[in-house]
C-alpha cells in the first residue's frame, strides 16, 4: 500500500514512532475512567476556561461523550496514524498536534463564541491527517490524492450542509463540525511551518 510502509527492521523504532497516538488514546482511556465528574472537570467549557481553568484547552480534545465516542475517535487517529504516520519524525507530530490544537481553541473562542462546552479528538484527527498529507506533497501518489479530495470534500460538505448523516448517531451527540474545518487549518499551519523549519525526517 502507497500511504504507509512500516520499517519492521528495528521494533524498538517502529514502536517509538505510534507513541503518540498511544499518548492520546490512552489518555483519553484516563479520563473516561474518571466518569462523569472527571469528563465536566476536563472537558471544553467556555465558562469555566473564562474564570481561569485554561487546562481544558488542551484536556477537552482528550475527553469524551462516551466510550462509543472514544472508541470511534480512537480508532480513526489509528487509520490516520497508519496511513500517514511516518510523513514526519515525531518530535515534529508533536509540534503539528499542538498546533492544530491551539488553532482549533482559538477559533472556537472567538469564532465561536455560542460554543460552551465541546469533547473529543475529532477536530485534531482532521489536521494531522492534512498535514500528514502535505507531509508527502512531493511524492504525491494515486491514494494519497483521493485521500486528499475525499477530505477536502468531507469538510466542505459539512460546512454547508452539517454533520455527514450517521456521524451523530454513532458518536452519541451532536457534531461539531467547525472543529473539522479548524483543525484541518492548523494541520495546514503545522505541516507549513514543519516544511519552513525543514526537520529531517527520522528513518521509520
Amino acid at each position: 500500500m502507497g500511504l504507509h510502509k512500516i520499517n519492521h527492521g528495528n521494533k524498538s523504532t517502529w514502536l517509538s514512532s505510534w507513541s503518540i497516538p498511544a499518548f492520546i488514546i490512552g489518555g483519553s482511556i484516563v479520563i473516561m475512567l474518571t466518569g462523569e465528574p472527571g469528563q465536566e472537570w476536563l472537558r471544553y467549557d467556555r465558562v469555566w476556561i473564562g474564570q481561569g481553568e485554561a487546562w481544558r484547552f488542551l484536556s477537552g480534545h482528550l475527553t469524551h461523550l462516551g466510550w462509543s465516542h472514544l472508541a470511534l475517535n480512537g480508532a480513526g487517529l489509528l487509520l490516520v496514524w497508519f496511513l500517514i504516520g511516518d510523513s514526519y519524525a515525531n518530535s515534529t507530530w508533536f509540534q503539528i498536534t499542538l498546533i492544530t490544537v491551539a488553532t482549533i481553541d482559538v477559533a472556537f473562542w472567538y469564532l465561536n463564541p455560542e460554543l460552551y462546552w465541546y469533547v473529543g479528538m475529532s477536530g485534531v484527527l482532521h489536521g494531522l491527517l492534512i498535514a500528514g498529507i502535505i507531509g508527502r506533497i512531493r511524492s504525491m501518489d494515486v491514494e494519497t490524492g483521493v485521500l486528499l479530495l475525499l477530505l477536502v470534500a468531507k469538510i466542505g460538505y459539512e460546512q454547508m450542509n452539517g454533520a455527514v448523516p450517521g456521524s451523530e448517531a454513532t458518536s452519541g451527540g451532536p457534531v461539531v463540525v467547525d472543529a473539522h474545518l479548524y483543525g484541518a487549518l492548523g494541520g495546514v499551519l503545522g505541516a507549513l511551518l514543519a516544511k519552513f523549519r525543514a526537520e529531517p525526517q527520522s528513518s521509520k
